[in-house]
């Protein structure tokens, strides 16, 4: 018949293609694609036209592909089977299934940091996004990524890689991504949807910092927007029954940890004792007894290591090494800490090994009972970090770190009775911080209301209303609580929104240049050092850059000082200048 065509004919136009087929589709594409390719179909629904029909089928099936492509990826998943965690793998695969929400109360040693992602793996997770684990410290995050990727058997960077402020190594085949909360919070401002993942894993949660508490309000209304993200949110066994309730009654599994006993020794300080004479004296009576077991001493801050490390490495204890570990140590300084030699090891830590990272081989903790807190003050209106005697449960975190390989033994420098006064829990941030800087952060996110948000543990409406005062008088909203452009510009600068503020207006004013170390010196600790030992020496050290008419000004000759020693003097020369002059050469 003249002008018919037949199927066969290679010049028939193809039969578009059908809508409720694309849809059924859609589910099989990255999750980074699914919400732009969804859009593009309901616009085609409104206004059909067979050309962009055709070039959305060839869009969604590159995505799909794609997909595929991340699906063969997935190596060969094997668990630790030592760990406690193994033993509830398929009852946790299979729940990670079946609900959008899962919490996870592990204690120390039960594995849950390492084996959690490669369980999201085996339960089909990580191939249309992927499977992001957030940890509270840079150092947990690096650390964590190398383990899984060695465990996966591969490099970081490869299926498992890491992202942390000022470093990050991740790849286009990138299935498992560890980073702190911070950058996962960076990834909300600008995409709502977190459309990268398709799991998150919030780790540590009972650290409950301000980052943490952000993240668990934000991903309640989130998740309700985007059923095909799952959650599953880790703590130690730490008040999970507030977490399950946040997340509608999500289930939660508990695993034991692999711990041996542990003997609790107190041993409160002699009078007029410092904490370096008690740490050393404990760390004396532990090499007496046993003269190899490795020991891990809790102190609550740099200075306090610093201090501790002199005095150890003074007693030249025999094949011992003295190694400190806080975040701002170098990779390599941390990996001695990780990858112990055939020397007995004493480490000088702050609670970045409470519960976020497991430094191997320890056998023996010192416990100062303190540590380093922020904390604000409504009459002075400032935020201090002070020293603080910790909870008692992060007091038995610290204990079980020494029951991993063996029983252990944990000498806490205070009495029983001192343990039995404090407080069972640590305060979750939002309940001690200064609520400028975190209102200033929700509106530059567009997280809405800091009265509505949904945070765990609502902040004090005192403290709510003098951030907003505080907010105005800086300049960084107006009468109806907006976000000015100058505020904007403040929640840009990962900084104290006052100390921003300074930076901001020293660059209007042209002396950008003399503002900014003083402002640095705000927002650090004090770099000046003052040795109990040494404290005449140190006072006219430091008397040398001290100004009769500011102490601003004093920071500045300081600066300036310490400058013209950096461009002269290599780095060891550099300490022993910051050594002569009793400064941190860190904080410097």
């Amino acid at each position: 018949m003249h002008g018919s065509m037949t199927r066969d004919d290679p010049k028939a136009p193809t039969a578009p293609p059908n809508p409720r087929e694309l849809e059924r589709l859609l589910a099989k594409v990255l999750g980074r694609d699914a919400g732009r390719l969804r859009a593009r179909l309901r616009r085609m629904q409104r206004k059909p036209s067979a050309a962009a029909l055709r070039a959305l089928t060839r869009d969604i099936a590159t995505s799909a592909a794609a997909r595929e492509s991340r699906a063969a990826l997935v190596p060969p998943i094997a668990l630790d089977a030592s760990l406690p965690i193994a033993q509830r793998a398929d009852e946790i695969a299979g729940l990670i299934r079946k609900h959008q929400v899962l919490v996870i109360a592990g204690e120390t040693g039960s594995g849950k940091t390492t084996q959690l992602p490669k369980l999201c793996l085996a339960a089909g997770r990580g191939v249309s996004g992927m499977i992001g684990c957030t940890q509270p410290r840079r150092l947990a995050a690096r650390a964590m990524a190398r383990r899984v990727a060695t465990e996966l058997g591969g490099e970081t960077g490869g299926v498992v890689g890491y992202e942390v402020r000022f470093a990050k190594q991740l790849g286009g085949d990138t299935l498992v991504k560890f980073m702190t909360d911070g950058i996962l919070l960076a990834e909300m401002a600008h995409d709502r949807w977190l459309s990268e993942y398709d799991t998150i894993i919030l780790d540590e949660a009972h650290e409950r910092s301000l980052n943490i508490d952000f993240l668990l309000g934000y991903l309640k209304q989130l998740l309700r927007r985007r059923p095909d993200l799952k959650l599953i949110v880790t703590s130690a066994t730490i008040d999970t029954a507030r977490f399950s309730e946040h997340f509608d009654n999500a289930p939660v599994v508990t695993v034991e940890g692999r711990a041996y006993p542990v003997e609790i020794r107190y041993r409160p300080p002699e009078r007029d004792a410092g904490l370096t004479e008690c740490v050393a004296a404990a760390i004396d009576e532990i090499t007496r007894e046993d003269p190899k077991g490795d020991v891990l001493a809790f102190l609550p801050g740099e200075r306090e290591i610093r201090d501790a490390h002199l005095a150890l490495e003074r007693r030249k204890y025999r094949h011992t090494d003295v190694l400190p570990l806080y975040a701002r140590l170098s990779a390599r300084e941390q990996d001695r800490v990780f990858k112990p030699g055939p020397a007995r090891r004493i480490v000088l830590a702050t609670n970045v090994a409470e519960t976020s990272l497991t430094v191997p081989r320890i056998r023996w903790v010192v416990d100062s009972g303190d540590a380093r807190v922020k904390r604000y003050s409504r009459r002075s209106q400032i935020e201090r970090l002070r020293i603080e005697s910790i909870s008692q449960a992060a007091a038995d975190q610290r204990a079980g770190r020494c029951g991993r390989v063996g029983p252990g033994i944990c000498v806490r420098l205070y009495d029983e009775a001192d343990f039995a006064a404090r407080a069972p829990y640590s305060d979750p941030e939002i309940l001690r911080s200064a609520l400028a800087d975190v209102i200033l952060r929700m509106l530059d996110l567009g997280l809405g209301d800091v009265e509505a948000f949904p945070f765990i543990d609502p902040p004090d409406p005192r403290a709510v209303n003098d951030g907003w005062r505080r907010l105005a008088e800086i300049g960084a909203v107006d009468d109806a609580r907006r976000l000015t452009p100058l505020g904007k510009q403040l929640a840009r600068i990962p900084i104290d929104a006052q100390l921003a503020r300074m930076l901001v207006e020293a660059r209007k004013l042209g002396v950008a240049r003399e503002v900014l170390p003083i402002v640095a010196f705000l927002g650090t600790q004090d770099p000046r050092e003052r040795p109990a030992d040494k404290q005449q020496q140190a006072d006219a050290a430091h008397r040398e850059f001290a100004d009769p008419q500011s102490d601003f000004i004093g920071v500045l000759d300081l600066w300036n000082a310490y400058r013209e020693a950096h461009e002269e003097l290599t780095q060891s020369k550099l300490r022993d200048w910051c050594s002569r002059h009793f400064l941190s050469f860190m904080r410097m």
